[in-house]
């Protein structure tokens, strides 16, 4: 008999306030991270400047939160995605590391030390890449690890948004989706794919997020069928350049030319989370009424459901064989 040793499995993202009082501390910790934001007046007033653009911010940020629970549900989400995954492969153990609130790569590769685990994979939640998420918080992985735990052999998954078991659960997705509008009208149903925007310079620098995302939609509807499929980018804020078209813009356009039923997928977002719960939820479906939308309706998050969980543990197996 084979004496498999016990494994973790790490997943990577990037955390969000677990309560009112933690949301400014949250966006500090964001604004502070050079690698996402870099702020005009340089490395050395980046922290000072994200001490003052986190206090002014979150008097909004607050509000938002308490209209869906007073917290972020990311948490724990990627703790059930991580232990839905384990439990589809041998001897691995589900840990979860975020970027930006609890728990931090450092406590959690103390923790892994302690258990007496030295073999790991990182998985990315992030399945598009850019150097702003997912490198940063691999990044920040590394640094914890070379200090905490340098004798961890681990393997990383930094993007998988072409993994065919991904895109089926997420046409599955869709699908949910398109079954909430009448059957009289799916076939006027305009499919907008809404995915986290970055700000352009890094596209410029030849980051790959846009062509990844695009090859994502592209091979989901591939999978749903034919019908009108847009893209766009939510969250965008700030003074700087960012990715074109913005999803307010894409809703406003869509409603001018006369549509009048939405279904707006989250395709950068792996469950849910303050960008689906409040910002297409409540903002979006405001702004989809006011643009003459009789029809909104949002597909489900994938979250934890058993094809997206058995396609990460396939995507897992594939990686590290």
């Amino acid at each position: 008999m084979i004496d498999v040793k016990p494994a973790a499995l790490i997943l990577l993202n990037m955390g969000g306030p677990d309560s009112l009082d933690a949301v400014e501390p949250f966006l500090y910790n964001l604004f502070s991270d050079r690698e996402l934001i870099q702020l005009p007046a340089g490395a050395l007033l980046q922290k000072p400047f994200a001490k003052l653009i986190s206090h002014f911010r979150a008097k909004k940020v607050v509000e938002n939160y308490r209209t869906i629970g007073g917290k972020s549900p990311l948490l724990e989400w990627t703790q059930k995605q991580a232990a839905g995954i384990a439990a589809r492969l041998e001897e691995t153990y589900p840990y979860v590391v975020m970027r930006y609130w609890h728990p931090f790569a450092d406590d959690v590769l103390r923790e892994i030390k302690h258990a007496g685990i030295d073999k790991a994979v990182v998985l990315s939640m992030y399945p598009h890449y850019t150097g702003a998420t997912t490198g940063s918080s691999i990044n920040d992985f590394k640094r914890a690890a070379a200090k905490i735990h340098p004798g961890l052999d681990y393997q990383l998954i930094e993007d998988w948004y072409d993994w065919p078991a991904y895109l089926d659960a997420l046409a599955s997705r869709v699908h949910e989706g398109l079954e909430q509008f009448h059957d009289m009208i799916q076939n006027e149903v305009q499919i907008l794919f809404s995915a986290h925007a970055l700000p352009q310079k890094f596209i410029d620098r030849g980051d790959p997020y846009r062509q990844h995302v695009m090859a994502t939609v592209q091979g989901v509807m591939e999978r749903v069928g034919s019908f009108d499929w847009h893209v766009a980018f939510q969250s965008r804020s700030g003074p700087v350049q960012w990715m074109e078209p913005g999803t307010e813009e894409m809703i406003q356009k869509l409603g001018g030319h006369g549509h009048r039923a939405l279904l707006m997928v989250p395709v950068s977002f792996v469950s849910d989370h303050i960008e689906t719960l409040e910002e297409i939820d409540i903002e979006y479906r405001d702004l989809a009424a006011e643009c003459g939308f009789l029809h909104f309706h949002r597909a489900p998050s994938l979250n934890d459901n058993a094809d997206f969980l058995a396609a990460l543990a396939a995507l897992v197996r594939e990686r590290t064989a």
